[in-house]
């Protein structure tokens, strides 16, 4: 043999025996050990999954490869009966048997899997809660609802907190629902025409066309409504009354009716009863009710200028709590909303709310002034009369694809009549008498507000690259008359020293104009970044007249003017402000920066005195806002701003409020505007597979020329003289946090709820700068478990502790409160239930309070639903131990009191509710 063949052969006999390749066989059983015939076997490559080898398997479920390489492999299976089986393996040797392997069917497979997407959904700012899962009653509202969800919290006046913040908006399939009220859409839709709950933070329609987020936001909710609640209509009628030994028997009528058909949507609702549930909103209640309607120019986030009336002292219109007091209301709205072709949507939303309102108050403080304090005790009664109109219309036009037109109107008329008289008295630490004051005031205010908007969009062919311009106008106008008479007493050592009697009749007169115009250009700058340019002009008309008359006894009318109480002031503002700004937004990451530059002029008139004060100002307006998406469900955010507040015009008008005699106000015209910085930082995170939620935020803030009043105060006879000055030195931190997850073993739902609130405030004492030190602190817990139809129960408990302390007598007051609740709800059976809730209010006893208050608050419902839910008869009894009490206790600057209002206390009712809807079938 040669020795060339030799060396061949010897080279692939060692290559053949120690390269041999191998054999890999298995069997394919089901569960019950039955073959799996015709399946799929398939060998793939662990580097990049490529198909090495496949084969079939026999009538008996089995399998064969030969001649597979010695290496990692991947072994696949593929039948169209039972779910894929995956494995790594490893072949050695010179054969391998994997034995028999289970394959699992897919039916059971789809039986025992159970796909969890969670209740709580987290995208970017938005916060989704999917209805469903969050069980109410047949036929709740949606503030039910929401009082079930976590991180959001309803106050017993029916104001919403999200995350700690202040709801401003509800919306109904993205739309406003009657108007910008609130309350309308919780308290009047259905909870189970919801599909899903949206919490975010809504940009401004600017922001929203740009893409550029220009720090404006309003907390906000959007109720999505299910397709079938979206055709055809649903309603609810409820009818209750009852009878009261002390008072007019309870009644409430309430109708809300929604009807549906494509695009078009029409509402309506009527609520009239007097168990305290209100139809007007707190936006409201600040605007007209509780407010004064004093002109203020503010700053925003970006430097935008707004106008409004803020914090008066000469209107003192009486503040309406419906908590408290005694309310008959009648409440209507209707509201048609429509879009044609996605072409063009209109909103038109008209409202009346008509109240007569009682209540009596009882009020103590203790004011501490260096080594001495004074004690102040009054009661007061108010009657009072009001009438609200509203009527609110929005008209969307898209001219075409890159043009659009955006034009809305307000009005509102308003007016109170009010009867008001308080009786209060004034002594040291030692009960020496220092002074007596009655009042007596009947007022009338008649007011009314008037607006429109434009808003022009243009979209340029190039993303991105937009134009708009929006023109809006206002109006304000303020008439009131009021009779002032008051008899007041000053002591001296005790003893009656001077008596001044005041019989008066003033007329006030004050209007604003505000028109502006708001240019903005945006440019592209690459894919993620963009620039911003604006220009805003805003020309503003403030005037105020009052003219006090004193009662003439011989002509028996007021016709003496009093003139150091009659006062003409008109004030002209001009505002010029260019700004710019960059933005950049990513998948996780957006953020902005940029500066308005303002330049204002003041021109303000003292007409009276023929006295003119100009003044100029120019400020830097810096803002910046960051977001950051770092896992699924899960973003944190961070915003800066610096705005500036100007003072009202009651506080720079030189004009003296006598309404309450031993506490007078006067206006200075030398104020500054207040500049202030605030930093904000937020964060929330949901696990959908542990079902945990957390949610964080801190807020700081500081002003400089911080507006507060400097109270000179006569300690022989009490009398104070406030006048507004401007400070430095303060500032104000806020923790809230929030906290919830299952406890699976026991299926309970644990929600807790610390927060924290720290301020620095100066107060001025005759001339004297002391800081007052404030904290404010709470934990709430809440644990709750629910069995559809069978039982709920929930408990929780809020703890508050106030603290104070002032730098000039370092003397530390502090109390804590405490409110302990239980809610139960038991079936009987499929149709009857029984439900009860029950609060425990404690207050403790301190230095300044000697009792320690405690009260017990206890209800009832009985109720049975028949036909399918659709109507339910119910008998409720309310404070059934008869101590609802209203109580507040508060702590702030060196002044600590108490407040006691009436409360409506036990009363019965009997009542039927009827929940209707279409009949038409929705196909599935």
């Amino acid at each position: 043999m040669p020795k060339s063949t030799f060396s061949i052969f010897f080279f692939l006999f060692f290559y053949y025996g120690f390269s041999q390749e191998t054999t890999v066989s298995g069997t394919l059983s089901d569960e019950d050990q039955k073959p799996v015939h015709n399946a799929v076997v398939a060998l793939l490559t662990v580097k990049d999954s490529i198909l090495y080898k496949f084969t079939r398997s026999d009538k008996e479920g089995k399998f064969e490869f030969k001649n597979v390489k010695k290496s990692n492999l991947i072994l696949m299976t593929s039948h169209y009966q039972y779910a894929d089986y995956v494995d790594d393996i490893t072949i050695e040797g010179n054969s391998k048997s994997l034995g028999t392997l289970k394959l699992i069917s897919k039916s059971k497979l789809l039986k025992e899997v159970i796909i969890k997407t969670g209740s709580i959904r987290i995208k970017g700012d938005t916060t989704s809660y999917r209805a469903s899962d969050f069980k109410v009653d047949a036929n709740a509202n949606v503030e039910e609802l929401l009082k079930k969800l976590p991180g959001i919290q309803v106050d017993k006046n029916g104001e919403i907190k999200a995350m700690g913040e202040t709801v401003k908006k509800v919306l109904v399939d993205g739309e406003e629902f009657f108007g910008d009220d609130p309350g309308m859409a919780t308290k009047n839709l259905r909870a189970d025409a919801v599909k899903e709950v949206q919490v975010f933070n809504k940009k401004s329609d600017q922001a929203e066309f740009t893409g550029i987020d220009d720090g404006n936001t309003e907390k906000t909710i959007n109720l999505k409504l299910k397709e079938d609640k979206k055709k055809g209509f649903f309603g609810k009628m409820d009818a209750a009354n009852g009878p009261s030994t002390e008072l007019d028997s309870r009644y409430n009528t309430n109708l809300m009716l929604s009807s549906f058909k494509g695009k078009r949507k029409i509402s309506g609702y009527l609520l009239n009863g007097n168990t305290g549930q209100d139809g007007l909103n707190w936006e409201d209640s600040e605007q007209f009710g509780g407010g004064n309607d004093n002109f203020s120019m503010n700053m925003d986030d970006d430097g935008n200028v707004n106008y409004e009336w803020v914090g008066g002292d000469n209107d003192d219109e009486p503040y309406v709590d419906t908590q408290n007091g005694f309310i008959k209301n009648t409440n209507l709205g209707l509201q048609y909303t429509n879009k044609w072709n996605d072409k063009q949507s209109l909103n038109v939303s008209p409202k009346f709310n008509n109240q007569i309102y009682t209540n009596t108050k009882r009020r103590t403080n203790k004011t501490q002034i260096g080594d001495s304090q004074l004690n102040q005790n009054e009661n007061s009664v108010s009657d009072i009369k009001r009438n609200n109109f509203k009527l609110n219309i929005v008209d969307e036009i898209k001219i075409d694809s890159m043009n659009t037109i955006k034009i809305g109107t307000k009005t509102n008329f308003y007016t109170t009549d009010s009867d008001d008289f308080s009786d209060g008295i004034t002594t040291d630490e030692n009960g020496v008498l220092k002074n007596k004051s009655q009042v007596n005031k009947n007022s009338n205010f008649d007011k009314q507000a008037l607006s429109a908007t434009i808003l022009f969009k243009h979209k340029f062919k190039k993303m991105r690259r937009t134009f708009s311009a929006n023109l809006s106008w206002n109006r304000l106008n303020n008439d009131s008359n009021s009779i002032l008479i008051s008899n007041n007493e000053s002591y001296t050592g005790g003893n009656l020293s001077d008596v001044i009697n005041i019989n008066q009749n003033k007329i006030g007169k004050r209007t604003t104009y505000n028109n502006s115009l708001n240019l903005t250009y945006t440019e592209p700058l690459s894919k993620k970044i963009a620039l911003q340019v604006g220009y805003e002009i805003n020309y503003n008309i403030g005037k105020n007249k009052l003219t006090t008359f004193d009662f003439s006894s011989l002509n028996n009318q007021y016709d003496i003017i009093v003139s150091d109480l009659s006062n003409q002031f008109k004030q002209t503002i001009s505002v010029h402000k260019p700004n710019l700004k960059i933005s950049y937004n990513s998948k996780k990451i957006n953020f902005s920066f940029g500066s308005g530059l303002g330049i204002t002029t003041f021109d303000l008139l003292d007409q009276s005195a023929n006295k003119q004060y100009d003044r100029n100002f120019t400020n830097i307006f810096p803002s910046a806002n960051f977001s950051y998406k770092y896992k699924s469900n899960s973003s944190l955010s961070i915003r800066y701003n610096g705005s500036t507040r100007q003072p009202t015009i009651d506080q720079l008008q030189p004009l003296t409020n006598n309404q309450d005699f031993f506490n007078q106000r006067l206006g200075n015209p030398d104020l500054k505007q207040s500049f202030s910085n605030n930093i904000s930082f937020s964060q929330n995170t949901y696990n959908m597979l542990t079902e945990v939620y957390f949610y964080q935020s801190i807020n700081f803030r500081t002003t400089s020329n911080l507006i507060i009043y400097n109270r000179d105060i006569n300690l022989e006879d009490a009398k104070t003289i406030l006048k507004p000055i401007n400070t430095n030195g303060n500032f104000s931190i806020n923790f809230y946090s929030g906290c919830g997850f299952k406890i699976k073993k026991f299926d309970l739902n644990l929600n807790i709820s610390p927060s924290l609130n720290y301020s620095k405030f100066p107060v001025s004492i005759n001339s004297k700068l002391d800081y007052s030190k404030n904290l404010n602190s709470g934990f709430s817990i809440y644990l709750s478990k629910e069995k559809e139809k069978k039982y709920s129960f929930s408990i929780n408990n809020q703890f508050s502790y106030t603290r104070n302390n002032t730098t000039l007598n370092n003397e530390v007051r502090s109390f804590n409160t405490n409110n302990l609740g239980c809610d139960i709800g038991v079936f009987f059976s499929k149709n009857w239930k029984v439900s009860t809730d029950y609060t425990l209010f404690t207050r403790q006893k301190t230095d300044d309070f000697q009792t320690n208050l405690t009260n017990q608050l206890w209800n009832a419902r009985l109720q049975r639903v028949f036909k399918n839910d659709e109507f339910t008869a119910y008998f409720l009894v309310r404070d059934i131990l008869n101590q609802n009490i209203g109580i507040e206790r508060f702590n702030s600057q060196n002044t600590i009191g108490e407040e006691q209002n009436d409360r409506l206390k036990r009363y019965f009712m009997l009542g039927l509710t009827w929940n209707f809807k279409n009949k038409n079938e929705t196909k599935p």
